[in-house]
């Protein structure tokens, strides 16, 4: 998978977190990933389609830190993941791969989103339709991680 087109989705991640919740999120290794268990509570997995390739993106968050983000961002905190929580991980989804979309159409790549679906539990798994190789960008923040898995293959 290209490096070129994983960036602009840890790049928008990063400014949507920090514009919209003050936060700084601090990227960690990339890795590649060979199962669908998710690291976290709570994921925000959109798909994408091109001419030149198709794949798909989620984002996941532990609890603790999309309850903080949920805090900076809205004023509010609830004590549990609920339908609020669900809701803000799902537009965070649109919100970064629409800032990865306008980075990416600028170096020729064009591809239309799907509504995010949101998921949410303990040992939830993430089901990438695509059958690419999954890369795994973990960040830290001091009230928890989040997870970018990226999922892409060149489309026929």
């Amino acid at each position: 998978m290209n490096v070129e087109f994983i960036n602009p989705f840890l790049v928008s991640l990063i400014n949507v977190i920090s514009t919209m919740a003050t936060m700084d999120l601090k990227p960690g290794k990339p890795q590649l990933k060979n199962h669908d268990l998710a690291k976290g509570d709570v994921s925000g997995l959109i798909g994408m389609v091109g001419p030149k390739t198709r794949g798909s993106l989620s984002i996941t968050f532990e609890q603790t830190l999309i309850l903080e983000i949920m805090h900076k961002m809205l004023g509010e905190k609830p004590d549990i993941i609920n339908d609020e929580v669900t809701d803000l991980v799902g537009e965070i989804t649109n919100m970064v791969t629409g800032g990865a979309k306008n980075l990416l159409s600028d170096k020729g790549y064009d591809f239309d989103m799907a509504t995010p679906a949101v998921v949410s539990g303990k040992n939830h798994t993430i089901s990438h339709k695509a059958r690419g190789k999954k890369i795994m960008m973990p960040f830290t923040h001091e009230h928890g991680n989040a997870f970018i898995e990226i999922c892409f293959e060149d489309a026929q």
